[in-house]
């Protein structure tokens, strides 16, 4: 398949036009490129000193915890910090559980109405609201779950999986013991230091996406609605895209805790060569602190770097 030649696409009439054509059994020009599962590829690590003394530097300018992983599909070279330390992993959950329902459903499942009702409404939500009293597909909801992190559109779609325990199984089958997804929108978010509710490692959430985009569980109009969807994020400017060269695609989706916690991951597909799959997440020591866009997108540069592909 082609790579992604679009960049994110704003328009809701661009998105509506993409499901459209895919309910319909058409497949959009943008389609990520298959690359060998995980498991598949022998990955080397680049934990290098420079490496350590760029994400030491930025934790100590932005008084934080950074974790990183990233990793070039291509040569299996990986970039790695803090990558097995736990995170909560707030709304970045939301690509999973939107894959894990095409998985689930496939794209004609998509079609099914779900009743949208007054006391499913909770904060974050910006486009279920608008239809309080009616219905939406499940693949509206999904695409509003990741393009917008509206929370009850997320929490219908992982009621749709068997709620949080069902949602961590679907994990499971594909291979991540890690995550553990415990609670719903939005106290999902209410994590503190040592809480192991809702929390993931880097290096997991990266596999995860990996697998679930450029793997073979999905098929190739599941992942290139997934791709669509995660391209059209809208709120992921200032992160891992601000540490990309102008020019790139990258599909990424965002998330906010308590604790300063920010995190973005994100395919990412240069020109040319094989997409980098990246999970940065950041947390701080204060309850209240307020999170830190730069740091995920100076930590996602440095981490492209690493890789070489700006060269």
């Amino acid at each position: 398949m082609a790579r992604p030649t679009s960049l994110r696409k704003t328009s809701a009439i661009a998105t509506a036009t993409v499901f459209a054509f895919l309910l319909s059994g058409c497949a959009p020009a943008t389609s990520p490129r298959a690359v060998p599962s995980p498991a598949a590829s022998t990955q080397t690590a680049k934990s290098s000193a420079n490496a350590d003394a760029k994400f030491t530097n930025l934790e100590a300018a932005h008084d934080a915890r950074l974790g990183v992983y990233a990793v070039d599909t291509g040569t299996g070279e990986e970039v790695v910090w803090r990558s097995d330390e736990r995170f909560a992993f707030a709304s970045t959950s939301k690509a999973l559980s939107a894959a894990a329902l095409l998985d689930s459903v496939g794209i004609a499942g998509l079609s099914a109405d779900v009743d949208v009702a007054a006391e499913d409404i909770v904060s974050s939500s910006p486009q279920t609201q608008q239809h309080v009293g009616a219905s939406m597909t499940l693949g509206e909801l999904a695409a509003a779950s990741v393009q917008h992190s509206d929370n009850t559109a997320a929490n219908l779609v992982v009621e749709h999986l068997g709620g949080p325990a069902g949602f961590d199984s679907a994990l499971s089958r594909i291979g991540d013991d890690t995550t553990e997804a415990t609670r719903t929108e939005p106290s999902l978010n209410e994590w503190v230091p040592g809480d192991r509710r809702d929390t993931t490692t880097p290096r997991a959430l990266t596999m995860d996406l990996r697998t679930y985009v450029l793997g073979d569980v999905l098929s190739g109009e599941e992942r290139e609605l997934l791709t669509t969807w995660l391209i059209d994020h809208s709120l992921g400017d200032t992160l891992v895209r601000a540490g990309t060269p102008q020019g790139w695609t990258v599909g990424d989706k965002s998330g906010a805790a308590a604790y300063g916690t920010r995190n973005d991951i994100a395919v990412i597909w240069p020109p040319s060569g094989s997409p980098i799959v990246i999970a940065v997440m950041s947390s701080r020591t204060e309850a209240d602190a307020e999170y830190d866009d730069a740091l995920v997108a100076a930590a996602a540069s440095a981490a492209v770097a690493l890789l070489d592909k700006r060269s």
